[in-house]
């Protein structure tokens, strides 16, 4: 149960080395993985470096012109005002994950089960109702004679001296919901882990530069509300690099802009990896309430304490102030889903749907499957003992590597084959999901280092839902992403749900649904399954380092 009285952090047992046999299944779990990287990560960095050494693309003949691509990348403004207003983008978000997450879960934390539970259902909805590109329509609305209230804060961003502090205040606004969710979600455990102190900054640490990775390659919403503009005052990273390979066929300077960022992003990953591993970070799964044993004393002889009224009140108040300002900041995009779209400007239809969702769900089966079996052998069987989790130093490079730094690659691969403006080019192009890999190594040595159980009881079944977990945020994630499926797909009848929001208000033919791209059957689908594992699971999860281990159940 939640207690103000922090958790005794009690030694983990020494793990068993497996035997032999194990540690050899172990590495063979792990051959899908990296050959997964191998041909998805590796190989289309390998290719956006060559590009980047090279001029011409579509239009022109190719020729090798060596670093003239990064001199005329660094030498320019236009590179360093784009990295500038990006990493100023993420500031806000970055704030809200680092400040207001850790706060809130403290206080809920603090204020009972009730007000925990509460708290994690009710932001469940932020989690499953954002997209990026429906949120930044909305936001277009305020830009309208009658703009609806705190969206007409859009006016801001037909001037270029208000455009970039215009945007950056609707950054922060359209992502506040989701970012406290998932901010609550990773630093809860934390707090139950036995070391919630060490525990939480390390935490944070892995929050902050997954938040500053994410930021780096933000590319929807800025497309979507100003395409750069006006003046190309709002450029971001990942627009100009869209603008140089796409827009104006110059693939070397664009693949130099994605090289020099998965520069950026490979040192954010390992340095991510290293304190995980450093750290001695894991994630295991509390038992259940019903078999719990009451919590032991600590070593003061006392149990924990109920949560005083102080502590429910700090919880209950503390949660009604974050879902308040939720709701002013998604206000825009609520009202945008109560209005609906203009006269036939419908881009929801049954086609667009099938091809949002068809290849977002089997491209996060692939990758997340592939990634639990390698760590089921990095994590679970341990082929190198307690230094296993060194392994992923191999991959920690991608950690945070989306579709958009590999994009140029991978869209030359797909033309090469063939296989652009087909239904399988909106396939995700990525056949191991990296972090779903981080995630659940932690978690599979977490759940071996109990040593009260066989690896099929004591490992695989208690990582099962965690896997599942992650590969409905994957498929959340792909069916918002807007980039890869614009880059792949140029006749409509092949355009996702954000890409037609998207073609529709490029092309003025009226206002689109912004609820198109989370239709209600999907939201009340994920929802339920959101709230389940928030409940059933994720509820029990903890987070300990330096070897220790969590020391109480919850309620």
């Amino acid at each position: 149960m939640s207690s103000p009285i922090p958790p005794t952090p009690v030694p983990a047992s020494p793990a068993v080395r497996p035997p032999a046999s194990y540690r050899a299944l172990g590495w063979l779990l792990a051959v899908p993985a990296l050959l997964g990287a191998l041909i998805t990560l590796v190989l289309p960095t390998v290719q956006t470096i060559v590009l980047s050494l090279h001029s011409g693309g579509v239009l022109q003949e190719s020729r090798f012109v060596g670093l003239d691509n990064y001199g005329k990348v660094l030498g320019g403004e236009d590179f360093w005002r784009a990295l500038g207003f990006t990493l100023s983008l993420t500031a806000g978000p970055l704030l809200v994950a680092v400040v207001v997450g850790p706060l809130l879960a403290l206080a809920l934390d603090r204020g009972g089960s009730l007000a925990r539970r509460a708290g994690l259902v009710v932001l469940s909805l932020a989690i499953v109702t954002f997209s990026p590109v429906g949120v930044a329509a909305a936001w277009l609305r305020g830009t309208l004679p009658d703009g609806p209230g705190i969206a007409s804060l859009a006016e801001g961003l037909r001037d270029p001296a208000t455009a970039p502090g215009t945007l950056r205040i609707v950054v922060v606004a359209a992502t506040f919901g989701v970012v406290c969710a998932l901010a609550l979600t990773a630093f809860l455990p934390a707090l139950r882990g036995g070391t919630a102190g060490p525990a939480t900054l390390v935490v944070a640490v892995l929050v902050a530069l997954a938040a500053v990775a994410v930021g780096a390659q933000a590319f929807s919403i800025g497309m979507t509300l100003t395409r750069g503009g006006p003046e190309r005052a709002t450029q971001t990273l990942a627009g100009l690099q869209y603008d140089y390979a796409f827009r104006m066929a110059q693939f070397g300077p664009g693949a130099a802009v994605a090289a020099l960022t998965g520069v950026l992003l490979g040192g954010l990953g390992v340095v991510a990896v290293v304190v995980a591993a450093a750290t001695r970070l894991r994630v295991t799964v509390l038992p259940r309430p019903a078999t719990a044993a009451r919590p032991g004393p600590g070593r003061d002889g006392a149990f924990p304490a109920r949560p005083g009224t102080a502590g429910v009140v700090t919880g209950v108040v503390a949660l009604v102030l974050v879902v308040a300002a939720g709701i002013v900041c998604a206000w825009p995009w609520i009202s945008g889903v109560l209005a609906g779209g203009d006269a036939g400007a419908d881009v929801g239809g049954l086609r667009a749907q099938a091809n949002t969702w068809v290849p977002a769900v089997a491209g996060a089966l692939v990758s997340v499957g592939v990634a639990y079996l390698a760590a089921l052998g990095i994590g679970g069987l341990r082929p190198l003992g307690a230094r296993s989790e060194w392994l992923l130093l191999a991959f920690a490079p991608w950690l945070f590597v989306g579709t958009g730094p590999l994009g140029v690659a991978d869209w030359q691969n797909m033309r090469n084959l063939g296989l652009v403006d087909t239904f399988f080019a909106l396939f995700p192009p990525l056949l191991v999901s990296v972090p779903a890999l981080l995630v659940l190594t932690l978690l599979c040595k977490g759940l071996a280092e109990r040593n009260d159980r066989d690896f099929f009881g004591g490992v695989l079944l208690p990582s099962l839902p965690m896997a599942g977990v992650l590969a409905g945020a994957v498929t959340l994630v792909n069916a918002q992403d807007a980039l890869w499926p614009l880059l792949v797909a140029q006749t409509p009848e092949l355009f996702t749900v954000p890409v037609a929001q998207m073609a529709r208000l490029g092309g003025y033919h009226g206002a689109p649904d912004v609820g198109a791209s989370t239709p209600p059957v999907v939201v009340a689908v994920a929802l339920a399954a959101v709230v389940a594992a928030q409940l059933l699971y994720l509820d029990r999860l903890a987070i300990s380092v330096n070897g220790s281990r969590p020391a109480r159940t919850t309620p």
